[in-house]
């Protein structure tokens, strides 16, 4: 599936991005279901959770 294997490349890369990257990332990949976003924010640090939601603001 297309879909899912570009997912999963998405995923890849933010699992290797340093914190700015994965707020790049997070806010500006498109065509995500919910559950892919909360898959994503759950490979997020917790501990910068304040800085994505600026991001998002």
């Amino acid at each position: 599936m297309v879909v899912n294997q570009t997912f999963e490349s998405i995923k890849e890369r933010f699992r290797k991005a340093d914190v700015d990257g994965k707020i790049e990332i997070y806010t500006t990949v498109q065509g995500l279901t919910v559950e892919q976003y909360k898959e994503l924010l759950r490979m997020f640090p917790i501990k910068y959770l304040d800085r994505l939601e600026k991001a998002m603001g």
